[in-house]
């Protein structure tokens, strides 16, 4: 029996690439349970860079209502609370080594959750921000600043986005990738031209697209390799009062100024669904309507996540 008892190996006595190994399978949420105060080899095994490397909340979503003023939604406070726990414990055990950040589409944080997961991944290169409405502008800002390793991101659209690309400019001297989730206008063209003139990658799909706009990116971004406007609501707006046009077909001009990139991916066809749907959510695609996870998608693969 002393001899049987003696074979019995504990979990702690595991080999720590075994439980590392193991540890990879397991989603944000079962990480941050508690599993790290097992004892000291889990500890050890959860504090793995490779366990960190991205940082995925895609399961967290907050408990929202929509509401008709700025900022156009009311999150719980649990909602708050839970997302700042699992950022702590997360965050505790990355020890800095997050390089990819990815926010739910339905996650609302604030600028305190912004700056505090600033503060603690000082190296990161690629951030997923699809929607930002409980932000302000010196949360938002104090934030890139803190990036500079920053290289790619996914945004929302925005109004003003000036501020935003000044920002990146200014503190983010390698970034080359771009993915806006919203309209995308002259206003926004000419932020997007004037403070990332080196920009490489850029990504529209599913949203709408004014035709002056495109014509300014392609015009201006003499870096550019690809372009993504993939199911894109593109539209043109004619003197007044003609009211706004929806362009079915790109014209000769505009593929001869695409033809200059590496990669140019468009679609418009009238049997394809992401076309429909952006077609029927009038350039704004509403993603909770449709396959859970579909937001993340994009046919630049490396702005997929």
């Amino acid at each position: 029996m002393e001899d049987s008892d003696s074979a019995v190996r504990r979990w702690e006595d595991m080999e720590l690439d075994i439980l590392v190994k193991i540890f990879e399978s397991f989603n944000i949420i079962e990480l941050t349970s508690g599993i790290s105060r097992v004892c000291s080899s889990w500890r050890l095994a959860c504090c793995d860079p490779i366990l960190w490397k991205t940082l995925d909340l895609e399961l967290l979503e907050s408990n929202f209502i929509k509401i008709p003023l700025p900022p156009f939604i009311w999150v719980s406070d649990h909602s708050d609370k839970q997302l700042m726990q699992v950022l702590k414990v997360a965050l505790g055990l990355s020890r800095g080594s997050v390089t990819c950040l990815i926010f739910n589409f339905n996650l609302y944080p604030k600028d305190v959750h912004l700056i505090y997961t600033a503060e603690r991944c000082p190296r990161l290169k690629r951030l997923v921000l699809p929607a930002w409405n409980r932000m302000t502008k010196d949360g938002i800002t104090k934030a890139i600043r803190m990036w500079e390793d920053l290289e790619s991101m996914t945004m929302p659209g925005i109004k003003s986005p000036p501020y935003v690309m000044k920002e990146i400019s200014l503190h983010c001297k390698n970034f080359s990738e771009l993915k806006i989730m919203g309209p995308c206008d002259i206003s926004f063209a000419t932020a997007i031209t004037e403070f990332l003139p080196k920009l490489k990658i850029l990504s529209l799909r599913c949203t709408m697209l004014f035709k002056e706009a495109l014509i300014l990116i392609l015009d201006c971004l003499e870096h550019l390799e690809v372009l993504n406007i993939s199911h894109c609501l593109l539209v043109e707006v004619p003197p007044s009062p003609a009211p706004i046009r929806i362009i079915r077909e790109l014209d000769e001009s505009i593929l001869e100024k695409a033809s200059r990139l590496e990669k140019f991916f468009t679609c418009q066809e009238d049997s394809c669904i992401m076309c429909q749907r952006t077609i029927d959510d009038e350039g704004l695609m509403r993603w909770y309507k449709y396959e859970e996870g579909l937001w993340r998608t994009d046919e630049v693969s490396v702005l997929a996540h």
